[in-house]
């Protein structure tokens, strides 16, 4: 969630007001580091994951699982359990960290230093996830437990969803039929940007999910469940005015959105072009994991007929106004923006051969006025591809604006940039360096749902750290339109999306061959199939690939509509005729790499993971639960997801993580869980 600043937070009427100058001195603090770090070179891959868990509680009593509303007693037990074990272990152990989320009752987790560039460290990080939930779970009470769970299924519900227990009508931040204030971290910037977001829309957040239409759900469904008549705030009857679709889940609160987990990977790169290169790699992939680790399919105690979140999140920080939004033709706002603040990514930014003009196929609106700043910035001025990024993301005005942090020095802060930079939630993020640190240009990978244990999450974590090093040592090529990756997008928040849909994805993704090649690239060939015998294999994953080349011949070879086609996921990531799939381009990647056996054992048993999800053998988190619901005794095939229902998932979801309930249609059968396997630093 960004920064928590201390100081006063500005209400919306007061904020807009500072709007233009947040802009202004975000773009300068921008320029400033553009003009110091653009020609830095040489860093190593050092790379990082963030998994978020919620403190769930059982109550055997009475049957019921309910959030546990603790963060800020945990938070300050796990600081100091961190800071004794800092004390009590050599510099060569370094405790993870905990951080506080938006709902109070999330936390999240990271490894305490970055994992290197070392194949070893690929080995480490399921122990390290291990690790960091066994903590947690050490300073919780016994009937509390810490899940990787993506949503609660009845957060929202009727009845008692939160501990202690308090009433949505006293929501004053979101006014929300369903949410308490409560539930939000009491940190000033989250009630802050909750209520900042509403009176900026107009209205409250709507988004209306598609209800999952059992045998005995009642045709059309008119949700009995919200207080239709409650008449508390003057938002209250935007759900009987249209707010609330029939056949739909109506949800009207940031904390839907933002009080749901995920799995985030932060990634290094050697200098500012090699991170760009990755980040455009990385959009097509984006849509694809999300329907990999799709593990979402219950919201406000019913079953959806979606398995991924993406759209909850996106609906739940939706502050444009009617007139951005089209309902209205522009009079007060500048643009009409097409999608939320949290969406998909909307243009390719590298500045490359490779980055045709027709792939940034969409509308983008952006600030002219800042595109032109940033492109006519004397010698230090930015290309047209990443100033119109810039521009773009600078359409948005900031939310939550602290009134002690509005005068800044733009040479040594970059508070200002990070106020509308870390508010635009994308599928993938381009990172600059922070201020007054040696951390370098990064790439952030959003869009992959948090699993039930730490061998999923450390297994599509090192999947996509394995992609990432095939992709810059072997030069691929995965541009494809984005108005296909938003296609793409949607296709995978289906139910069942693995099996149903496919997804659009580039033919060929090797560079053209050259007649006279004989440079290796650091750290493998860049082309598959490559006599790699003769060549020292490294125990390091590196950084500072050489830019590939364009065509010998100056030009393109076919259209762009013939550059790409549909993939059943099976095909996209296990390779269909002369389409190697994607774990197919890490494997020939970990050829180049010098492994020792138990480290091929592990990396091979995260990869089969990946595969059998692809093929069907595995199912996904959100398949698994929704199977659950509907297999329970207590299901009326009425989409209703009960009180008792939910009590029996949550304990088997514990139970699945622990290793003491065996799943054979989610997990391989050798899977150890947590009960065994505490982890290690």
């Amino acid at each position: 969630m960004g920064l928590l600043s201390l100081g006063t937070p500005l209400p919306w009427n007061e904020a807009k007001k500072h709007a233009d100058h947040v802009r202004y001195h975000g773009i300068s603090q921008f320029l400033n580091t553009w003009r110091r770090l653009k020609d830095r070179q040489g860093d190593e891959l050092m790379w990082g994951d963030e998994i978020e868990y919620m403190i769930v509680e059982l109550h055997d009593k009475d049957k019921n699982a309910v959030l546990s509303l603790c963060q800020t007693d945990i938070l300050r037990k796990l600081d100091s359990s961190t800071r004794q074990i800092d004390a009590d272990t050599d510099d060569s152990i370094v405790a993870p960290t905990f951080h506080p989320e938006y709902g109070r009752y999330m936390l999240e987790s990271t490894p305490g230093v970055p994992y290197t560039s070392c194949v070893h460290d690929l080995a480490l990080v399921e122990g390290n996830m291990r690790y960091r939930r066994a903590l947690a779970r050490s300073e919780l009470l016994p009937n509390q437990r810490p899940l990787s769970i993506t949503s609660f299924p009845r957060l929202g519900a009727p009845g008692q969803f939160t501990e202690p227990y308090y009433d949505p009508s006293n929501a004053v931040s979101s006014h929300s039929l369903f949410l308490p204030e409560e539930i939000t971290n009491p940190h000033a910037r989250f009630p802050t940007l909750t209520a900042n977001i509403r009176r900026r829309r107009g209205s409250k957040v709507a988004i209306n999910l598609p209800l999952f239409i059992d045998v005995k759900t009642p045709r059309p469904h008119v949700d009995p469940l919200i207080p239709w008549e409650r008449s508390v705030y003057e938002e209250d009857p935007e759900a009987k005015n249209g707010a609330a679709l029939a056949d739909h889940i109506y949800m009207d609160a940031m904390g839907f959105g933002m009080g749901c987990c995920c799995l985030q990977l932060t990634f290094q790169a050697c200098n500012v072009t090699e991170s760009r290169r990755l980040y455009d790699a990385f959009v097509p992939v984006a849509p694809i994991m999300l329907a990999l680790t799709a593990a979402s399919p219950l919201y406000r105690g019913y079953i959806a007929d979606v398995d991924c979140r993406w759209n909850v999140i996106a609906g739940s920080v939706d502050d444009r106004t009617p007139e951005e939004r089209g309902l209205k033709p522009l009079k007060e706002n500048r643009f009409r923006i097409p999608k939320s603040r949290y969406d998909s990514v909307d243009l390719y930014i590298a500045d490359t051969w490779m980055n045709r003009p027709e792939y940034n196929d969409t509308d983008v609106p952006y600030d002219l006025a800042i595109y032109d700043r940033l492109v006519k910035d004397g010698e230090f001025c930015i290309d047209a591809h990443l100033s119109k990024h810039l521009a773009h993301l600078f359409i948005r005005d900031p939310i939550v604006i602290f009134s002690e942090l509005l005068d800044q020095d733009d040479e040594t802060s970059m508070d200002h940039f990070e106020n509308i930079q870390s508010t635009n939630w994308q599928t993938v993020r381009f990172k600059p360096p922070p201020a007054n640190s040696s951390i370098g240009w990064r790439v952030e990978f959003r869009s992959m749902e948090v699993q039930l244990t730490d061998f999923e999450n450390a297994a599509f974590a090192v999947f996509i750290v394995l992609l990432s090093r095939a992709i810059l040592s072997m030069n691929l090529n995965f541009y494809i339109p984005i108005s296909k990756v938003d296609e793409n997008m949607q296709r995978a928040q289906r139910r069942d999306a693995l099996s149903t849909q496919r997804f659009f994805f580039r033919r060929d993704v090797f560079p053209p061959p050259r007649s006279q090649d004989t440079s290796p690239t650091p750290s493998g060939a860049s082309t598959p199939g490559s006599n790699t015998s003769s060549r020292t294999k490294s125990r390091r994953m590196n950084n500072c690939h050489p830019t590939p080349p364009p065509p010998e011949d100056g030009s393109t070879s076919v259209p762009v509509e013939e550059e790409y086609t549909e993939f059943t996921a099976d095909e996209l990531m296990n390779g269909s005729g002369a389409f190697p799939g994607l774990i197919g381009l890490t494997e020939t990647y970990l050829e180049e790499l010098e492994i020792e056996p138990d480290e091929r054992y592990k990396i091979d048993s995260y990869l089969d993971l990946v595969r059998r999800r692809a093929n069907g053998s595995l199912s996904t988190t959100a398949a698994w639960m929704r199977n659950f619901v509907i297999s329970h005794p207590a299901y009326m095939r009425d989409s209703v997801v009960s009180q008792e229902i939910n009590y029996d998932l949550m304990r088997a979801v514990d139970e699945i993580e622990r290793g003491v309930r065996r799943e054979p249609t989610l997990l391989p059968e050798n899977y150890t869980g947590g009960a065994k396997d505490k982890g290690c630093l």
